[in-house]
C-alpha cells in the first residue's frame, strides 16, 4: 500500500493574502504533495493549510513551507485572536495509509531538527513526538505563547526540544511546534429536534469528558474514548445537532461513533436522520464503515471498493442534508491521478488497442486479463452463494472467499498495465545512446536489467492467477450448484492466462545473456503450470457432476 500523510499546518498570517499565497506555492513546488484546503482567518491572523502525499514530498513541502513563513513573518508585529508562538505555529504530520502514528512521530523529529539545522527556526515537539511527558499537550509547548519565550529559552526545563538562543532568527519567527497526531474526523450528527439542550445531553452522554457530576465532585464520563462533542442548533437545516470530533478513529471509529450516539439519542427520545463529514476523511473509515453494515446485515464483504463505500454512505446517511460525493471527500480519492491505463479503457477499447499495430498491450498483459476474469468469475459465484436464500447460516465462508478473490482481482488488474509498462521499459533501454564505450555498457546493463523484470512480471502473473484456482474449485464443490459452469469457466480462463503468461515468462528469459537469473524462474513458471492442470481437472470434474450431461 502507497504510504499516504497529511500535513496541516497553521501559519500566522491571516490578512494578507500575498503571504499566505507565496507560502503555498513554496509547498506547492514538490512534486507529488496535493494541497487540498487553504482556510484563511481574519479574526485570528491565521491560516490553516493541508496538503497530503507521500512521507518524503510531505516532510520537505512542510521544510518550504516554514522557510518561506519565516521569510515573510515577522512575529514581533503578529497579534491575533488564536494562541500562537511562531510564524509556522504548528506543524501535525498525521497518518492517512500504509503508515503508522510512530513512523510520523519520527518523521516530525526530524522534520523539527532540519528546520532547527538548516532555518534556525527553535522547535517544539508535541503529541505523538513529544521527548517529553508534558509535551504531548500542545498547550505546554506553546504556555505564554510568542512573547513568553525569551524566558522559557533561558530555562533549561522550559526551552525547545531544537534550539535555545533568543536571537534575530528566533525573534522574528517565534517558535515552531511539529508534532504527530491521528486523523481527527470531524462530523454532525443529526436529530430529530430543533432542541439544543437534548442534543447537548445527547453530546454528554457520549463524549468522553462526559458531564459534571451533579454533586459538584469531578466529571461522569461519557461512552465513547477519544471523542469531543457539543450539541447546537443550526439555522440553515432548522434542527439540532450533535456536533462531534474524534481524535482517535482507532479507538472510536466513525461507525461506532454512529451507532452509539443513535443509541444515546433513542434513549432521550430522539432519532438520528443521518450524519454530516465536515472536511476529509481517510478511504478506510468508509471502508471499515461499510463492512460494519455489511457484516451485519450478514451479506458477502468480497464486493467492490465502490459499494462498500456506498454501503456506508446510505448505513449513516451522510447525503441526508445535501449530496455526498466520496471523490470529493475522500483523501485517497482527490489524491488519484486521472489515470489512462489498459485498465481504464471499455472492454471494446482494451481489445481494439490489442489489436491494432502497436506491440503492446500482447500476450503478457491479455494473460493478466484473463487471471482477473478467473478471480472475477470465482468472487461472482461466492457473492451469489452468500446470498442464496436457505443459506444464510453459510454467508461467512462464502464472503470469504469474495474478499480473496477481491484482492487478487485488484493484483491482476495491476499487472495488466505492468506488464505493458515492463514491454515500454524495454524499448526505451533500446533508445539510449551507443556513441562511447561508457554508454554502450550503460545501455546494455539496462536492458539486460529491464529484460530480467519483464520476465518477472508474467511469473508474478502466473502467481496470482494460480491463488484463484483453489476459489474456483471451492465454489464448484460448495458454491451455488447454479452457478457451477462460472467456476469452470475461472478455471478454464485461470489456466489459459497462466500458460499465456508462461510463454511470456519464456520468451524474455530468453533474451538474457545472463541465463543464471533465468532458471528459477522458468523451473517456478513450469511448476505452476503442473499445478494449475490438476487444479482445472478437479474443477472441471466438480462442474460436470453437478451438470449431469
Amino acid at each position: 500500500m502507497k504510504q499516504l500523510i497529511e500535513c496541516v499546518p497553521n501559519y500566522s498570517e491571516g490578512k494578507d493574502q500575498s503571504v499566505i499565497q507565496a507560502i503555498v506555492e513554496a509547498i506547492s513546488t514538490v512534486e507529488g504533495v496535493k494541497v487540498l484546503d487553504v482556510d484563511p482567518g481574519e479574526a485570528t491572523n491565521r491560516t490553516v493549510v493541508t496538503f497530503v502525499g507521500e512521507p518524503g514530498p510531505v516532510c520537505e513541502a512542510a521544510f518550504r513551507g516554514a522557510a518561506r513563513a519565516q521569510e515573510l513573518i515577522d512575529m514581533r508585529k503578529h497579534h491575533g485572536a488564536h494562541p500562537r508562538s511562531g510564524a509556522t505555529d504548528v506543524l501535525p504530520l498525521i497518518p492517512i495509509a500504509g503508515i503508522t502514528l510512530q513512523e510520523c512521530a519520527q518523521l516530525a523529529r526530524k522534520l523539527a531538527e532540519r528546520m532547527y539545522k538548516e532555518l534556525g527556526i527553535p522547535c517544539y515537539c508535541y503529541e505523538a513526538a513529544a521527548f517529553r511527558p508534558e509535551r504531548k499537550n500542545l498547550a505546554v509547548c506553546r504556555e505564554g505563547e510568542y512573547e513568553a519565550l525569551p524566558e522559557k529559552m533561558a530555562d533549561e526545563a522550559r526551552k525547545p526540544d531544537f534550539g535555545g538562543e533568543w536571537n534575530e532568527v528566533a525573534a522574528r519567527c517565534g517558535a515552531s511546534n511539529v508534532g504527530a497526531r491521528g486523523f481527527l474526523v470531524a462530523v454532525n450528527f443529526n436529530l430529530n429536534t430543533t432542541s439544543t439542550r437534548r442534543a447537548m445531553a445527547v453530546a454528554f452522554d457520549v463524549r468522553e469528558k462526559g458531564r459534571k457530576n451533579p454533586s459538584g465532585e469531578g466529571w461522569i464520563p461519557g461512552t465513547l474514548k477519544g471523542t469531543k462533542a457539543i450539541g447546537w442548533f443550526i439555522d440553515e437545516y432548522g434542527i439540532a445537532q450533535v456536533s462531534m470530533n474524534i481524535t482517535d478513529i482507532d479507538v472510536t471509529p466513525l461507525h461506532i461513533a454512529f451507532e452509539e450516539v443513535s443509541r444515546a439519542a433513542a434513549a432521550r427520545g430522539l432519532r438520528v436522520t443521518g450524519a454530516e463529514i465536515v472536511g476529509l476523511v481517510p478511504k478506510r473509515v468508509l471502508l471499515e464503515a461499510g463492512r460494519f453494515y455489511l457484516e451485519k446485515q450478514q451479506r458477502s464483504l468480497g464486493i467492490s471498493e465502490e459499494e462498500i463505500v456506498k454501503i456506508a454512505v446510505k448505513s449513516m446517511s451522510l447525503d441526508d442534508l445535501k449530496p455526498f460525493n466520496p471523490k470529493e471527500k475522500v483523501i485517497e480519492y482527490l489524491m488519484a491521478e486521472n489515470r489512462k491505463g489498459l485498465t481504464q479503457m471499455t472492454v471494446e477499447g482494451f481489445t481494439r488497442e490489442t489489436a491494432s499495430e502497436s506491440a503492446a498491450p500482447g500476450g503478457g498483459s491479455v494473460s493478466a486479463c484473463m487471471g482477473a476474469f478467473a478471480a472475477a468469475l470465482s468472487t461472482m459465484v461466492a457473492n451469489l452463494s452468500a446470498h442464496k436464500r436457505g443459506w444464510d447460516a453459510r454467508w461467512k465462508e462464502f464472503s470469504d472467499v469474495a474478499e480473496q478473490g477481491q484482492q487478487l482481482v485488484d493484483e491482476l488488474l495491476s499487472l495488466i498495465d505492468e506488464d505493458t509498462a515492463a514491454f515500454n521499459r524495454i524499448m526505451a533501454c533500446f533508445a539510449m545512446p551507443k556513441g562511447t564505450d561508457e554508454e554502450k555498457a550503460a545501455r546494455s546493463k539496462a536492458i539486460e536489467e529491464a529484460t530480467l523484470y519483464a520476465a518477472e512480471v508474467p511469473l508474478r502473473t502466473m502467481e496470482a492467477t494460480l491463488k484463484a484456482l483453489p476459489l474456483a474449485l471451492q465454489m464448484a464443490q460448495s458454491g451455488n450448484p447454479a452457478s457451477s459452469s462460472d467456476a469452470g469457466v475461472a478455471a478454464l480462463a485461470a489456466v489459459a492466462g497462466i500458460r499465456g503468461a508462461r510463454l511470456n515468462v519464456r520468451i524474455n528469459a530468453a533474451s538474457l545473456k545472463d541465463q543464471a537469473p533465468a532458471r528459477p524462474l522458468l523451473e517456478r513458471a513450469d511448476a505452476i503450470v503442473a499445478e494449475a492442470r490438476v487444479l482445472e481437472k478437479q474443477v472441471l470434474e466438480a462442474v460436470n457432476a453437478h451438470i449431469g450431461l
